[in-house]
Formats: structure tokens, C-alpha cells, sequence
């Protein structure tokens, strides 16, 4: 009898490596990773290139009215990785600098922002069938997932491995301080916003992965994932 498709929610803070997790999950199981973090970053993107935020405040009246402008999708590239296309261009590079880092909690943290994304990303689910990562998953997007995890860090853990990521991509720039203070700002704005604020759904299975290995986080998902699959 073939394996019943569920639906995998996985939450967490800022640079706790859902999407790394995530993904290894999708590729593993032969589900769809959808990762919608990349979703707000676009967007985020695309306000920056129009000139819509000022400091700390974004131009809501404009961004509302472009929002029906802005086409976001996913691409596998040569790689067999997923890249990030925001209107018809390759935006993955784009998204995962510090400039957008600094603003995405901004925008990720408007109404009418969220109820469009959150929209695209359970179209793309409503078949099942798919790993999903992001801030509301469990709690807002997928409320009724059959599999939901909540990933933590230390802000220190998170921070260095952001710092590490984004010298790898050529960022020599970036101190680990500012990489550390994001971390702090975005955990802030992500846990007190109005909309869809960040926490762990009541049945959302808990990992501190701050002292686990990639391969010791994935073997863990894994079995929690037969398990669901097998009931």
C-alpha cells in the first residue's frame, strides 16, 4: 500500500536553518519544498528597487497597489536546487544579502502582504505532498498539517551561522555583530507583530538544534516524518 502525502509545517526564528532542513526533508521524501521565507524577501526586494521603504517605514498606500505587479516563483536550477524568480528574474543572490535581511521583517509584518502570500502558499500546497518553512506555517497557513516542528537556536548559534553563510557567498563586509544585532531585531519584530506573529503552534514538536549537526537534525525529522506517513 503506497504511503498516504501529508503535509510538513516547519516554523522557527530567523537563520535556525528551516530551509536547510527543509529541504533535505523534500529531496529525501520526493516532496515539493516550498520555502516562503524567499517569498517576503522578494517582495521585500521589490520594494527596496522601487524606493517604497524610507528607514524604518514602508510606503503601504504604494506597495498595496503593486502587490498585483509582483509574480513570485520557484525554479530548479542546474544545480537541482530551488532558486527564487521574482517577475521573470533570477532574485535568489539578491534576496540573501544583509539590505534585504535588514528590511524583510518590515514587510513580512504587513497585513495585506501576508494575506497574499499566505494565499499563494496554500494553493501550492492543496494538493499535499509538500515541505513547507516559514514563520505561520503550523499555526496560520497549514493550521491542520499532519507534521509541524518549531526549530530554535541561540541568537549566537544563529548569527554565527548566518555570518559563516554570508562569507561563503563573498560578504566580507558584514561583522558577525551585525549579523548578530539582524538576528535580535528580526526575533523582535517576528514575535510581536500584529499579523501572524511567530510562535509555536500547540502541537508543534520543539527542536533546539543549537548543538545538533545537520545530519543528526535530518535523521530526527526524518523518523518523525515516517511516523506520520505510517499511522
Amino acid at each position: 500500500m503506497a504511503q498516504k502525502r501529508i503535509t510538513v509545517a516547519i516554523d522557527g526564528h530567523s537563520s535556525c536553518g528551516k530551509s536547510t532542513m527543509a529541504k533535505a526533508l523534500a529531496k529525501r521524501i520526493g516532496y515539493a519544498y516550498i520555502d516562503t521565507g524567499a517569498m517576503y524577501r522578494a517582495v521585500t526586494l521589490y520594494c527596496l528597487e522601487k524606493g517604497m521603504i524610507d528607514g524604518d517605514k514602508v510606503n503601504k498606500p504604494r506597495l498595496r497597489r503593486h502587490m498585483p505587479k509582483i509574480e513570485i516563483s520557484f525554479k530548479v536550477n542546474e544545480e537541482g536546487k530551488s532558486d527564487t524568480w521574482l517577475n521573470g528574474k533570477n532574485v535568489e543572490k539578491e534576496i540573501r544579502g544583509m539590505e534585504v535581511s535588514n528590511k524583510v521583517s518590515l514587510v513580512s509584518a504587513i497585513g495585506f502582504v501576508r494575506k497574499a502570500m499566505v494565499e499563494q502558499q496554500q494553493a501550492m500546497g492543496r494538493n499535499k505532498g509538500i515541505v513547507m518553512d516559514g514563520r505561520d506555517i503550523g499555526t496560520v497557513v497549514f493550521p491542520d498539517a499532519e507534521l509541524k516542528i518549531f526549530i530554535t537556536a541561540t541568537p549566537e548559534v544563529r548569527a554565527e551561522r548566518r555570518y559563516k553563510e554570508l562569507q561563503s557567498k563573498g560578504d566580507t563586509t558584514t561583522t558577525f555583530e551585525e549579523v548578530l544585532a539582524n538576528v535580535l531585531e528580526r526575533d523582535r519584530i517576528d514575535t510581536t507583530r500584529k499579523e501572524s506573529p511567530l510562535r509555536q503552534a500547540d502541537d508543534a514538536l520543539l527542536l533546539d538544534n543549537s548543538n545538533l549537526t545537520i545530519e543528526q537534525q535530518d535523521e530526527w525529522l526524518y523518523k518523525e516524518f515516517l511516523m506520520r506517513v505510517k499511522s
